[in-house]
C-alpha cells in the first residue's frame, strides 16, 4: 500500500499506516445500474462500519501479508527468528496454518459490540495478498478449512460464512474484502521466477495461458463468495496494481515496465451482480466504472468529495493484530467519525482479531464508549449530508437529509466537555432559526442571530458540569 499526496490531510497516523496508504482516484464514474445506485445511497446513510484484517499472520503479529513482499520498505521487514533467508521465511510463513487455531472465535460477540457502538456494516478480509483463504474455497487447499489447519475440525471453521451470517442477522450490510494479487498462487508468482516485488513475476503477455489460469482462479473464488455466503452487499477489492495497463498514465516514467494485469473486471462485476443484485464493487484506486466508491486510507479529506467515499482507518496502529498495539482513544475515534461525516463520508474502522480469535479487550472498551456517545448524538450522524462551511475551528457541521435541521458538533480535546459562555457559528444559507438544543441536556438554550452568525449562550452550570463526553452537539432547527 502506498503514500499519497493527492489530498491535503487532516490526519496521518503511524509509520505502518503511512506505508500502506493508497492513492485516491482522480475521477469518478456513476454506476449505470440503478440497483447499485440505490444501494450506494443506502450505504452512504450508514456512516460507520467495521473492518477486520485477520489471517494466520496474526500468529506472528506481523503486518498482514507484507513481510512476504520482496521490497525494501519499513512495512515489509522480516524478523530473523522467523527465517534466515527469504525462502525459509516464506516456507515458515505458509506453514503458519498448521498452528492457526482461533478457538475463541465468536462472531456474535463482535456483532453485539459493533451494533452497540453504532456500526451498520462490516467488511471482512476473505483473502489478503498472501493468498490464504478465510473461507472454504474449492480452488486451493491454502485455506482455514484445510485439513492441515487444526481449526478445520471446528464446526465454525468456515469463518467468513459464520461472520457474514452473524452480522446479516442483525441487518448489517455485508462486505467481502478480496485481494486481487495472490502471492501463494503459482499462476501469479510463478515458481519458475523469483518474486520481484508485489506484482506478478512474469509478463502475462508472454504467457497468456498461465495468466488465464490466474484469471479463472480469481473469478471462481469470487464466484464462490457471491454464491455460497448469503447476502453480500459490497465486493471490496484490494491490490490496485492488478489492473489493465491502459488505466496507468502512459506519461509515467515506468510505463514501459508495467505489466498488463487485466483480470476482466467487467466479467467479475457482471457475475457478482447477477448473483447479488445491486452489488457495490470497490475496485479501489482503479478509476472507472468498477470503483463505485473511493477509499482514502488513514486520512480525512479537507472538503467533501463529489462522489461516495469512506475513510478506512485503524483503531490501533496496525491493520492486523500486533501484540501491545496502541489504540486510539475514544475521543480520537469520535472526532474522526464526526470529521469524516461532516465531509459526507463514511468511517470504516479496523480491528484486527488475534490468533486466539478474539479482539483485544481495549477494542471492546472503545466500542462500548463510542456506543454511549452514539446513543446521545447519533441523530446528527446517520442519514446526514455535509453543509458549508463544513467546519470552523473545532466545530463540525452536518445536516439532516429529511428536515431543516443542522447539527454543530463542538469537539472536545479530551473526554470531558468544557464549554465557553458563548459559541458563535457562521452558518450559510439557512432561514430564521426556530430552536437550538443541546443533545443529551434537558435545558433550554438561548441564542441570537446577526447578519452572518448564530450566537449560542451557554448557561453557567453547563459550561463545566454538563456531563457530556467527547462533544457538545447543538441541534439547530430552522
Amino acid at each position: 500500500m502506498r503514500k499519497t499526496t493527492v489530498l491535503i490531510l487532516l490526519l496521518l497516523t503511524c509509520v505502518f499506516a503511512k506505508a500502506q496508504e493508497h492513492e485516491m482516484s482522480k475521477s469518478y464514474i456513476v454506476p449505470a445500474d440503478t440497483l447499485v445506485q440505490k444501494k450506494l445511497r443506502r450505504w452512504q446513510d450508514l456512516k460507520f462500519g467495521l473492518f477486520m484484517h485477520w489471517g494466520p499472520y496474526s500468529e506472528w503479529g506481523v503486518v498482514e501479508s507484507w513481510s512476504l513482499c520482496p521490497e525494501d520498505a519499513n512495512f515489509t521487514q522480516r524478523k530473523a527468528e522467523h527465517g534466515a533467508t527469504y525462502n525459509e521465511y516464506k516456507k515458515n510463513y505458509e506453514n503458519l496454518l498448521t498452528a492457526f487455531n482461533p478457538t475463541k472465535f465468536n462472531p456474535e460477540k463482535w456483532v453485539k459490540a459493533a451494533k452497540n457502538a453504532g456500526m451498520k456494516y462490516v467488511v471482512f478480509t476473505t483473502k489478503h495478498h498472501d493468498g490464504f483463504s478465510m473461507f472454504d474455497t474449492k480452488q486451493t487447499d491454502y485455506k482455514i478449512t484445510s485439513s492441515r489447519d487444526p481449526f478445520s475440525t471446528n464446526p465454525r471453521s468456515n469463518v467468513t460464512k459464520e461472520i457474514f451470517n452473524a452480522f446479516s442477522k442483525e441487518n448489517f450490510m455485508i462486505g467481502a474484502y478480496f485481494s486481487k494479487p495472490d502471492w501463494h498462487n503459482e499462476n501469479y508468482w510463478w515458481p519458475y521466477f523469483p518474486p520481484m516485488g508485489r506484482d506478478v513475476n512474469y509478463d502475462p503477455a508472454k504467457h497468456p495461458d498461465r495468466w488465464q489460469k490466474f484469471k479463472d482462479f480469481t473469478f471462481n473464488q469470487i464466484s464462490e463468495l457471491m454464491s455460497d455466503y448469503g447476502k453480500v452487499d459490497i465486493l471490496w477489492l484490494d491490490g490496485g496494481w492488478v489492473r489493465p495497463k491502459s488505466t496507468f498514465d502512459p506519461k509515467s516514467p515506468d510505463y514501459k515496465k508495467i505489466y498488463d494485469q487485466d483480470i476482466d473486471m467487467a466479467k467479475i462485476a457482471a457475475m457478482g451482480r447477477k448473483k447479488q443484485p445491486g452489488l457495490i464493487v470497490v475496485d479501489r484506486t482503479v478509476t472507472g466504472e468498477f470503483e463505485n466508491y473511493t477509499t482514502p486510507e488513514q486520512k480525512v479529506p479537507n472538503e467533501p468529495l463529489d462522489h461516495p467515499w469512506e475513510s478506512c482507518i485503524t483503531m490501533g496502529n496496525s491493520w492486523s493484530y500486533v501484540p501491545g498495539d496502541k489504540y486510539k482513544s475514544t475521543n480520537q475515534i469520535v472526532s474522526l467519525l464526526v470529521k469524516i461525516v461532516s465531509r459526507g463520508g463514511n468511517l470504516l474502522m479496523n480491528i484486527g482479531p488475534g490468533p486466539d480469535g478474539d479482539w483485544d479487550p481495549i477494542a471492546y472498551q472503545r466500542l462500548s464508549q463510542i456506543g454511549d456517545w452514539i446513543k446521545v448524538n447519533g441523530e446528527g450522524i446517520y442519514g446526514s449530508t455535509s453543509i458549508a462551511p463544513y467546519s470552523e475551528g473545532n466545530v463540525f457541521y452536518t445536516k439532516s437529509k429529511n428536515s431543516n435541521t443542522i447539527y454543530a458538533f463542538n469537539l472536545s480535546d479530551n473526554d470531558k466537555v468544557k464549554l465557553p459562555g458563548i459559541i458563535t457559528l457562521h452558518l450559510k444559507d439557512i432561514k430564521k432559526v426556530k430552536k437550538v438544543s443541546l443533545l443529551g441536556v434537558d435545558k433550554k438554550i438561548k441564542f441570537s442571530e446577526t447578519a452572518d452568525a448564530l450566537n449560542i449562550t451557554i448557561p453557567a452550570d453547563l459550561q463545566e458540569n454538563n456531563k457530556l463526553a467527547q462533544t457538545a452537539t447543538f441541534k439547530i432547527q430552522y
